[in-house]
């Protein structure tokens, strides 16, 4: 599967009604979210039988910015049954991601 594109109509929909999602809260003008793309594509096709990997684009989305506090981009969250539970602000390897998603998978 792969990354989903989310709105701020679309990103809190999503959220409730998947047990994972990791939203990438992103700029297309932002070296480091260029950089992270990639490994998101990939943990999607690792994953996408058990979370969602969605983006929301910041500078056409500024409400889901400002209610989850982004201050930096890359910034990404990890949702469980709708509740924020782990946050990543920077480029991670994919490695860490996969463990995150492992971690509440099950639950």
């Amino acid at each position: 599967m792969a990354t989903m594109k989310v709105t701020d109509g679309t990103m809190e929909q999503v959220i409730q009604n998947n047990n994972l999602v990791l939203v990438d809260f992103w700029a297309p003008w932002c070296g480091p979210c260029r950089m992270i793309a990639p490994i998101l594509e990939n943990l999607a096709e690792k994953v996408g039988d058990q979370a969602i990997i969605a983006k929301l684009n910041v500078d056409e989305n500024p409400v889901g910015a400002t209610k989850y506090r982004i201050q930096g981009i890359p910034t990404l969250k990890l949702f469980h049954n709708g509740t924020e539970v782990e946050t990543f602000v920077g480029v991670q390897p994919l490695e860490r991601f996969t463990a995150a998603i492992t971690k509440y998978a099950g639950n």
